[in-house]
């Protein structure tokens, strides 16, 4: 997660963060030449010329060196969920939650260097093997039970109620759509207003051309 905090990190802070990034960086260009399952903690380790153990001291696993897996990231998103202004509607807080989310990832990929979406070309791209698959699954079940909790707090019903899980998994979805889009336009157009974009058209019903004048009108300006 980014710093919430507007003072400079330590020099350890941005020494820890450089390594963390050197680690996503170099799992990724791996995975990307020989293939997921090619690709060890300690093919990563060596490339970054570090130890394996001080690979773990960073990241459980190599999925997690891929996609950022962070246990403490559910539970921050779940909060900030609750957190939200109590005059927004539940698809609108969790609509100012997923577009802060989104900006923190396409920083956090922006500072792997080069083109962000790229990066997450790349992560994408890895997802296509079994383990990463079934990883990302129960990643994202978590992710989900966290939301729909926070939802639930939030709306001061029960966990049992259906709601708050229905409006948790249509979210994401929205959000899983708008970061294939941007994997696929590049950074031609901001991921936070295509995640910002997906959303006002879920609360809209999904209209057949709810994406398009935001889309063409991205790709013209490229053309130019």
């Amino acid at each position: 997660m980014m710093p919430t905090s507007t003072e400079r990190p330590s020099l350890r802070e941005r020494k820890k963060l450089a390594t963390r990034r050197l680690l996503q960086r170099t799992a990724l260009e791996l995975v990307a030449r020989q293939g997921y399952a090619n690709v060890t903690v300690e093919d990563i380790a060596e490339a970054a010329e570090i130890s394996p153990r001080t690979f773990f001291n960073y990241f459980p696993s190599k999925e997690a060196a891929l996609f950022g897996f962070d246990p403490e990231r559910e539970e921050a998103l779940r909060q900030r969920l609750v957190d939200q202004p109590a005059t927004l509607s539940p698809l609108d807080a969790l609509r100012a939650v997923f577009v802060e989310e989104v900006c923190t990832l396409s920083h956090e990929l922006g500072e792997l260097g080069g083109d962000a979406a790229t990066w997450l070309r790349r992560m994408k791209e890895a997802q296509g093997d079994p383990q990463v698959m079934a990883a990302r699954a129960a990643h994202a079940a978590k992710m989900e039970r966290a939301l729909a909790a926070g939802l639930a707090e939030r709306m001061g019903v029960g966990e049992e109620d259906p709601y708050p899980v229905l409006a948790v998994s249509a979210a994401m979805g929205a959000m899983r759509a708008a970061m294939r889009m941007w994997a696929q336009l590049g950074e031609t157009i901001e991921l936070a207003a295509l995640v910002d974009a997906a959303f006002r058209a879920l609360g809209q019903g999904l209209p057949p051309d709810c994406l398009k004048e935001l889309v063409n009108g991205k790709r013209k300006g490229r053309s130019r």
